[in-house]
């Protein structure tokens, strides 16, 4: 394996070959499995759900259980890129599951604390929260088992970070430590600084919109980063936190979330941010509900989706600021005081939304071109996270 190193020569993170750490078990109710089978199997359009002691495997299309894999822990998912991984983070690190296949893989990416995983420009960078290590490849090497070409830069302090790599090489890295988070920097592709801003208080998150410009997160309103530079996108109020945001190819606005009060043990928020990365310019929607960080998505032609706890998929135009449709999907529900704990959940893949339902054990799937359900299933555990393969 071929590795290059950047940043403060932290030890690169080992790819083992050991023996697997996750054992499949038996299914939910959505559909009776074979593990041999599943094995030999490619499962179509996986979709991957983690629950207390575990995950599912379900066949996109039909929501059938394919596999049902005991971990132990809270475990995260998010999608690698391509057409047939997910990456779980573990207590160990970045573990690679073969969602089509059903089945998980000996590749793990050691980390302390893993954190963000983000896919741009068909390369695929992981973030260490414990130790500032990113580590990025090829989305498309995962199909040969592990990358051969693996590059790991290094933060000078360890903090929850995120860092994107940009469609000319170069890369997008937050600035900050355990105390606090400022802003972010970008290196070229021989890893030498060409841009900073450390004008962006409690970084977070990321997404990319349309020509390929990147945003970020402040408890101030934005950061945009086009041409070279960075733009400030200032909030309308004081304290305008935005944390998590999700973008399109097909919309130069990026959707985020929208709090406003610091002080709060859990803010239930009832607006929504929509940033304009050509104008630089913030604007807000007012929501008949809250929702959570696990509600944003984007549709096919780049519509903004919000979740609701009123239960119901609002659909909104991310040019005219507007709600175009609300579908009912679930029955209402509130979002619990610790973020770990289940709480219905949005994933979007093309035309479809997927949405989990914890209250009931169920997962349903939404056309987004007809509003209509065109498949559920009850499982046997509460669902918590819903991810899959990269749309």
């Amino acid at each position: 394996m071929r590795a290059r190193r950047y940043g403060r020569g932290a030890a690169l993170p080992t790819l083992l070959a050991a023996g697997l750490l996750l054992t499949a078990c038996g299914t939910g109710e959505g559909g009776d499995a074979d593990p041999e089978a599943a094995a030999e199997a490619t499962v179509t359009d996986p979709l991957v759900t983690t629950y207390d002691g575990g995950l599912y495997v379900l066949d996109g299309r039909t929501l059938d259980v394919v596999e049902d894999i005991e971990l132990e822990g809270f475990n995260r998912i998010n999608p690698a890129g391509d057409d047939r991984h997910v990456f779980v983070s573990t207590s160990e690190g970045f573990r690679l599951l073969d969602a089509a296949a059903a089945e998980t893989t000996d590749v793990l990416f050691e980390a302390d604390a893993p954190g963000h995983v983000v896919r741009h420009a068909g390369r695929t960078v992981l973030f260490a929260d414990g130790t500032g290590e990113v580590t990025a490849f090829d989305t498309d090497a995962l199909g040969a088992g592990h990358p051969e070409d693996v590059e790991v830069y290094t933060t000078e302090e360890a903090h929850h970070g995120v860092a994107v790599e940009l469609e000319d090489g170069g890369l997008l890295v937050t600035l900050g430590n355990e105390e606090e988070r400022v802003g972010a920097i970008v290196l070229d592709a021989d890893r030498e600084e060409i841009a900073r801003s450390e004008d962006c208080p409690g970084v977070h998150g990321e997404s990319a919109a349309r020509g390929g410009v990147v945003a970020i997160g402040c408890e101030d309103g934005a950061l945009i980063y086009r041409d070279g530079a960075f733009t400030k996108v200032e909030a309308p109020d004081d304290y305008g936190r935005i944390g998590n945001q999700a973008g399109s190819d097909h919309s130069a606005v990026i959707l985020g979330d929208y709090k406003t009060d610091p002080d709060a043990e859990l803010e239930r928020p009832e607006r929504v941010a929509l940033i304009d990365t050509e104008s630089a310019e913030l604007s807000l929607v007012d929501l008949p509900s809250s929702y959570t960080f696990r509600s944003l998505g984007r549709g096919p032609e780049g519509e903004a989706l919000v979740l609701g706890t009123d239960g119901a998929l609002h659909v909104i135009d991310p040019e005219k600021g507007e709600i175009t449709e609300s579908v009912e999907l679930i029955d209402p529900w509130e979002e619990p005081l610790e973020w770990q704990e289940p709480r219905p959940a949005l994933f979007v893949r093309g035309d479809t939304a997927y949405v989990s339902d914890p209250a009931t054990r169920a997962i349903h799937a939404v056309d987004l071109p007809t509003g209509e359900v065109t498949a559920s299933v009850t499982l046997d555990e509460e669902p918590n996270e819903l991810s899959g393969v990269a749309p």
